[in-house]
């Protein structure tokens, strides 16, 4: 697909008030091993942990911790933007419901290379049955100053591979970095964030769900 806008951005648009709030909601919850994948979409660690050889194979893919969080009082700040940035960036795509937000913390040293959100198929059970990640949402908890590295990057990978410019297809995503940034991106779009080599990140990312593209 096409787009004439890959993501859409909105600086410093929360307060840094309702940032600490989710913050600190987030730290009052147990954290969890980030996992990818098929691995993220039906285990349940607690039940079935992980075996050592699955453990070293996702670290060369992601290395980061996170905790569900649900809240109203979270859409009810996030939605707003999500619905507007679908609008001006020109996607106009039909969404429904969101997931559970993720509050991903990336410390010394984690990561997350290079992904997206979107599966090849839709929900195979649970509320979200029928249904596929649309447009992936990531809000800045922690002003960009207060660490280093971490950056979240996209891949555009709109080209033919001798057209290939990084210059123009692999993007650094500095309108995030301000405290309470918003940035909205179809979750088709290949991305990652770099290690982080000072402080902790902290992120909130948002997936919205709606029936498959026809």
């Amino acid at each position: 697909m096409n787009l004439s806008n890959y993501y859409w951005y909105f600086s410093g648009a929360l307060s840094h008030r309702f940032c600490d709030e989710v913050i600190r909601y987030g730290l009052e919850k147990k954290e969890s091993m980030a996992l990818t994948g098929i691995l993220g979409q039906d285990r349940n660690i607690e039940e079935n942990p992980l075996k050592e050889n699955e453990i070293k194979d996702l670290k060369t893919k992601r290395n980061s911790d996170l905790v569900w969080l649900d809240g109203n009082w979270i859409y009810k700040e996030i939605h707003p933007f999500v619905h507007e940035a679908n609008r001006k960036a020109g996607w106009n795509f039909d969404w429904e419901i969101s997931e559970s937000c993720q509050f991903t913390k990336y410390k010394l040293n984690q990561y997350y290379d290079w992904h997206c959100d979107g599966w090849d198929s839709p929900y195979k059970k649970g509320p979200n049955r029928g249904l596929v990640r649309k447009l992936s949402m990531t809000c800045q908890l922690t002003d960009g100053a207060d660490y280093n590295g971490g950056d979240l990057e996209f891949d555009f990978r709109n080209y033919e591979p001798h057209m290939r410019e990084e210059a123009r297809h692999k993007v650094s995503c500095k309108e995030i970095l301000p405290k309470g940034s918003i940035v909205v991106f179809p979750s088709f779009v290949w991305h990652r964030v770099k290690p982080v080599t000072k402080g902790t990140r902290y992120s909130l990312v948002v997936w919205n769900l709606g029936k498959p593209f026809k």
